[in-house]
């Protein structure tokens, strides 16, 4: 075995295809955890193979509380026992029905090809020829609206199939994610790569349904899997419409939003959020 830190729960878990969902960089809104989440909830897909955090994270950084605590496990404590203690972790799950592995964790602070080794060695065990990411990004999108898909590939053939669903392609320079890593990668492994990313409102923090949804839909139609969302659509609904509620309340923030909705509808992008986003945290507006 070519990574010493993945350990396999079972021999044998053929799967065409893989998701991935890292928390971290673009999971805003928990679209890419959430998107992970969902699935394996969902359809009770079978843990079977776990990447060791020891080699991968950080535990602990020099600096203030506010940034140490962005590395550190996180612990619970009641009535001085502890509860529960939580290190980073990769699990890889497993639907022989769906044809499909998911791995849902934290995307690696260290050693980043020797991570990629262990998920190169699960593919490999697999079959596994068509990987996904999926995440989000924070941008001037109004909550009121369907979010916009944005896409990268790893192969020109894989672009036509996205055009025709009005997926939009990506440009950007900038930090890269470990999924631009594995990208880059994924040729050498004979894997076909695509990372689906979701603009979510820059405005709005806490779990975005409607983002989740999006991209479910998206993963859905691209794998040929039947999903059933109707749920999910239901808790898209009311996050809109305790935001609406909460809005409605300051007629300057409710004409903030009928601007950025009309420059949505229009393809006018401005970076001005006003206090909008200020306001809602004030008031406690945190989806989940």
């Amino acid at each position: 075995m070519s990574c010493p830190s993945l350990h396999l729960e079972r021999e044998a878990f053929p799967a065409s295809r893989m998701l991935l969902g890292f928390a971290g960089w673009m999971d805003g809104g928990d679209v890419s955890t959430g998107t992970a989440e969902w699935l394996i909830e969902q359809h009770n897909l079978e843990p079977i193979a776990e990447i060791m955090p020891d080699d991968f994270f950080l535990q602990n950084f020099p600096g203030s509380m506010e940034i140490t605590a962005m590395f550190r496990p996180h612990a619970v404590v009641e009535d001085g026992m502890i509860k529960s203690y939580e290190p980073p972790t990769n699990t890889v799950y497993w639907s022989q029905a769906h044809d499909l592995l998911v791995l849902m964790g934290n995307e690696p602070h260290l050693r980043w090809e020797a991570f990629a080794d262990c998920l190169w060695e699960v593919v490999k065990q697999a079959g596994v020829r068509e990987m996904y990411f999926v995440g989000s990004v924070a941008g001037v999108v109004p909550h009121t609206r369907d979010p916009r898909m944005r896409c990268t590939v790893s192969d020109e053939s894989l672009k036509p199939r996205l055009e025709k669903l009005g997926v939009r392609f990506t440009s950007y320079e900038g930090p890269a994610s470990f999924a631009t890593h594995l990208m880059q990668a994924a040729p050498d492994h004979n894997v076909q790569m695509t990372n689906l990313v979701t603009e979510i409102p820059a405005y709005i923090q806490g779990r975005n349904p409607k983002g989740i949804e999006t991209v479910l839909r998206q993963l859905g139609t691209l794998t040929d899997l039947s999903f059933e969302l109707d749920d999910l659509r239901s808790l898209g609904d009311h996050w809109e419409k305790r935001i609406n509620e909460a809005i409605a309340e300051r007629q300057d923030l409710a004409e903030h939003i009928g601007k950025l909705e009309e420059d949505y509808d229009h393809e006018v992008f401005d970076t001005q959020m006003g206090d909008l986003k200020d306001w809602l945290e004030q008031q406690g507006i945190q989806v989940d």
